[in-house]
């Protein structure tokens, strides 16, 4: 009888612990709703801070991927003079990196795709986005929601300003091989991404 109610204890705590244990990106300094992440590229680095109180779905999603280390050697696949810088989707070869699923959108939070702040990238159905972002790179206006859902904005650049700006005036083409406009001639490579302390 004790043996079979130390057992059940034991599986009712195991239990317990993986439940709290959650894989989603909310356990990375899980008491910061503003936590930073710096952006090594093959052009500078760049420090986002990221909005937990106002795209909590979304922060913690991408701090997943980091986690995950799946955004390091990933290109900046399209790059549209002020308009958009984009990647987080392709490593070096073009071969699209893994996701795990599709998330909710958030972009009636209040934040908006102003200059600088960071955004996921989708497809036509809202809630598509995976693990693509983009910067900014204008006051897009246009990518706010109004009739329709928008493009959910999660943070901002903090420092790194200028690397975003030499990376919009890269070089682009039109690449046959995939039909995508907007490609750089020269790849610019985002190298890792790291979790700062908190400040």
């Amino acid at each position: 009888m004790l043996k079979t109610l130390l057992v059940s204890c034991l599986v009712i705590a195991s239990t317990l612990v993986l439940a709290k244990v959650k894989d989603d990106g909310s356990h990375i300094q899980p008491d910061n709703y503003y936590p930073r992440v710096k952006m090594v590229t093959s052009m500078g680095d760049i420090i986002v801070e990221l909005d937990r109180t106002r795209a909590p779905i979304t922060v913690n999603n991408f701090l997943r991927y980091v986690d995950k280390r799946s955004y390091e050697d990933t290109i900046f696949h399209r790059i549209v003079p002020d308009f958009v810088v984009q990647g987080g989707g392709y490593d070096t070869n073009f071969v699209e990196k893994p996701s795990f699923g599709k998330i909710i959108n958030e972009s009636g939070n209040g934040l908006k795709n102003s200059m600088y702040n960071i955004t996921m990238a989708r497809q036509d159905d809202p809630h598509s986005a995976t693990r693509q972002f983009f910067f900014n790179m204008n006051n897009n206006d246009s990518l706010d929601p109004g009739r329709n859902w928008g493009y959910t904005v999660f943070g901002s650049v903090v420092e790194g300003y200028e690397v975003l700006d030499k990376m919009a005036e890269v070089k682009t083409d039109f690449d046959p091989k995939y039909g995508w406009s907007d490609v750089p001639v020269e790849q610019v490579i985002l190298r890792k991404v790291i979790v700062l302390p908190p400040v």
